[in-house]
């Protein structure tokens, strides 16, 4: 029961996250969004503008379809189905994981915000990698296990939210919260995927 409800609040939260937070970069103007917080020189870059609409719509994408595959009914009943949506999953993965990478390099509070960013799109890019690579090769436990990583860093635009009004309020620096959020966001989603993975694993035995 405790299970349904939290798989619940992750589906909620994954698709109210991965539909609204696209849009408004998409349809409102970029001085109400947090792209008014970037300088000029970034914003008007066009090579860093379209990386940017494709790692949130992308992101958005692959927020909103991933949670799908872990509904193991859904998995038994339609495999095709599983099969096309994991394929688009990656596709979107691929695309707003390496424009993550990009972006990175270009995130507000300098180099300890940047490499934190860095490091989960590079990490987001390799666990979904090895998934596609494992389940090539017939290895359905490991596939599971790095698509469980997978998915928690995808989930790192949901945390990432929630951790920025919660930061911002006891530290009364948006700097320093901004600074601590770029690892927060994915470090404790990666520790609960390994005994997500470690209880299924041990079930399975």
């Amino acid at each position: 029961m405790v299970k349904k409800f939290l798989f619940t609040i992750i589906v909620i939260l994954a698709l109210f996250t991965g539909l609204l937070f696209p849009s408004i970069y998409l349809f409102v103007e970029e001085k109400y969004t947090f792209l008014s917080s970037k300088i000029p020189e970034i914003t008007n870059n066009l090579i860093w503008k379209v990386s940017f609409i494709c790692h949130i719509s992308f992101g958005g994408l692959s927020l909103v379809i991933g949670w799908i595959q872990f509904v193991e009914k859904l998995r038994k009943k339609n495999i095709i189905l599983h099969r096309i949506i994991g394929k688009l999953y990656i596709l979107s993965v691929i695309i707003s994981s390496l424009t993550a990478i990009y972006i990175g390099f270009f995130a507000n509070g300098g180099f300890i915000s940047a490499s934190g960013f860095i490091c989960l799109g590079v990490l987001w890019f390799t666990t979904t990698m090895i998934a596609l690579i494992s389940i090539k090769n017939g290895n359905i436990k490991k596939h599971q296990n790095f698509m469980t990583y997978s998915y928690a860093c995808t989930f790192a635009a949901v945390t990432l939210r929630l951790w920025i009004p919660l930061l911002n309020s006891l530290l009364r620096s948006p700097e320093l919260a901004y600074l601590i959020v770029a690892w927060l966001c994915w470090i404790p989603n990666i520790i609960v995927a390994y005994f997500i993975n470690k209880h299924r694993n041990t079930i399975k035995e």
